[in-house]
């Protein structure tokens, strides 16, 4: 899948807040933070819980069942119990939209 999603107006989120999207049937977290939008998958890869209701501090948010953190920039793991990445998506501003594709075909 190479085409751009349309998500929301840039104005629609500050810095620190978050929405979830569907992206070709995947949950995606979409989060602003220092006014750049960042994309990651909303599925803790420890135990598949959704993330983005967890506790987001600076880049990295905590999962909400058993604490592990990932940084929202890049999808690393930071902290056990978890030890693979999480995916992290395209996005950009278009015409002060954001937008977001899923690139795992490409």
């Amino acid at each position: 899948m190479t085409d751009w999603i349309d998500i929301c107006a840039e104005n629609a989120l500050s810095d620190g807040e978050h929405l979830i999207v569907d992206v070709d049937g995947t949950e995606v977290a979409i989060f602003k933070l220092d006014g750049q939008f960042y994309a990651i998958e909303d599925v803790c890869s420890h135990d598949g819980v959704e993330i983005a209701s967890g506790l987001l501090e600076g880049d990295e948010i905590v999962c909400p069942r058993h604490g592990a953190r990932f940084c929202v920039k890049t999808g690393e793991v930071k902290c056990a119990p978890a030890y693979e990445n999480i995916d992290t998506f395209p996005i950009r501003l278009d015409n002060g939209r954001v937008q977001v594709r899923d690139s795992r075909w490409d």
